[in-house]
């Protein structure tokens, strides 16, 4: 071997003396058995990681034109905000490609989001010893939806200024403090600009920083404990005598990594589509009150917040007031989302994966999935009396599969788990 060619691997001894870093390529890629069945459903958590790199790309593209300024324009109704976005679509060169990526990797995140804990239902990974990385999913869950939240408000359109009126004056509802707790949050006595430069704040510093903090624990969590499979098997527990290889266990790279790259490309093909042909997704990716500016003055006949919050939305609404207090709706609406953390507590079945489980608990998931598509869709509607209605019964629905839990899942009838992963 030449001088030459001996400059890599001398450069990478004199890092690995000062930093972990084969070490850590070692024991969380080359050298990290996964289970060898992995199937489709193992795709969205790679790419929730890598909408999340979009968003940040994207995000600090868009800062770098963009004004946190909820001030009108002298002798218009457009506030400084609202045109510096027009700024971003119309005059930055490819300015408009950055805003409809990020637009849509916003709703995209979700959508992967959502499909990957849905994996996690049908094939119990948040059960023992996976409780804490189930935690940090959930943490990560409710941290991204007020990244979401905050963003919302950034463009300055009528529907991101009426709806942001509308969830923070919800935590006014709260006795006591409500009302000194939702001044907080808008900085000010009403949305105002004041709300608007607290909002971009957090949505580019703080809230990030917590995200990408909860996403590293994550990781760490899952690699501690091994990943789940579709069968629900450790393969922890039988290994090979000699190495200590699981044996169904294959390195995550190369493996996966190819794996993974394809699953990558069929998403940015379809990431792509909606971007390039699709953007607004029929006023649900990108809503068209939006593309007006905020007036305080004029309140959009039926305001919504965006697709990914409207099952718990709802939720709020289909719970009626009680003594005159709204709170009973903002209570149901934040235990919807926080008991999905209580899922390893709840399940008391002895398997984990759907594929050994029982009609009850296989009943119970499937009307949990009609109830959240059916209160995303009510959610989206203006409130009418049968809406209400669907609204109610759906919320039920959707809080018994978690509180009947622990009794379904101890009576259902399971099927004998298999020693070994299978190839199904």
């Amino acid at each position: 071997m030449s001088k030459l060619e001996q400059v890599p691997e001398k450069v990478l001894g004199w890092v690995d003396e000062r930093f972990p870093l084969t070490s850590t390529w070692k024991a969380h890629v080359s050298e990290y058995y996964a289970p060898k069945n992995f199937n489709f459903w193992y795709f969205f958590g790679s790419l929730a990681m890598m909408v999340l790199v979009i968003q940040i790309v994207t995000g600090i593209f868009l800062t770098m034109n963009y004004k946190p300024d909820g001030n009108l324009i002298p002798g218009t109704n457009i506030s400084v905000a609202f045109a510096s976005v027009e700024y971003i679509m119309r005059d930055v060169a490819g300015g408009w490609v950055i805003r409809y990526m990020h637009s849509t990797g916003a709703s995209m995140f979700f959508v992967v989001v959502y499909l990957h804990m849905f994996r996690g239902l049908i094939y119990g990974s948040y059960q023992k010893p996976r409780e804490l990385i189930w935690i940090f999913g959930t943490m990560i869950f409710l941290c991204l939806m007020a990244e979401a939240f905050l963003g919302y408000l950034l463009p300055w359109g009528q529907m991101s200024f009426w709806g942001a009126q509308v969830i923070v004056n919800l935590f006014a509802s709260i006795p006591v403090i409500g009302p000194d707790l939702s001044e907080l949050i808008r900085g000010d006595f009403v949305v105002s600009d004041a709300t608007l430069n607290r909002f971009f704040a957090l949505h580019v510093i703080a809230v990030p920083l917590v995200l990408l903090a909860l996403v590293v624990a994550h990781l760490v969590a899952l690699h501690e404990v091994g990943s789940n499979n579709p069968d629900g098997i450790e393969i922890k527990k039988l290994k090979d005598p000699k190495t200590g290889i699981p044996l169904d266990g294959i390195p995550f790279h190369p493996y996966y990594t190819v794996k993974d790259i394809f699953g990558v490309s069929v998403f940015l093909v379809v990431f792509t589509s909606i971007m390039f042909f699709l953007p607004e997704m029929g006023g649900y990716f990108l809503e068209h009150p939006n593309f007006d500016p905020a007036d305080a003055l004029k309140t959009p006949a039926h305001i919504a917040p965006v697709w990914y919050f409207t099952p718990f939305y709802a939720i709020l609404r289909a719970v009626p007031s009680f003594f005159g207090m709204q709170v009973w709706g903002v209570l149901a609406m934040g235990a919807a989302t926080l008991i999905i953390g209580a899922l390893p507590w709840l399940d008391r079945s002895p398997v984990k994966s759907v594929r050994y489980r029982g009609p009850i608990y296989k009943t119970a998931l499937t009307l949990f999935v009609i109830s959240f598509f059916g209160l995303g869709y009510l959610g989206t509607q203006a409130p009418t009396d049968i809406g209400t209605f669907l609204s109610r019964v759906l919320s039920i629905i959707y809080f018994l599969f978690f509180l009947l839990m622990p009794w379904y899942t101890k009576i259902d009838k399971t099927k004998p788990v298999p020693d070994r992963v299978t190839m199904k």
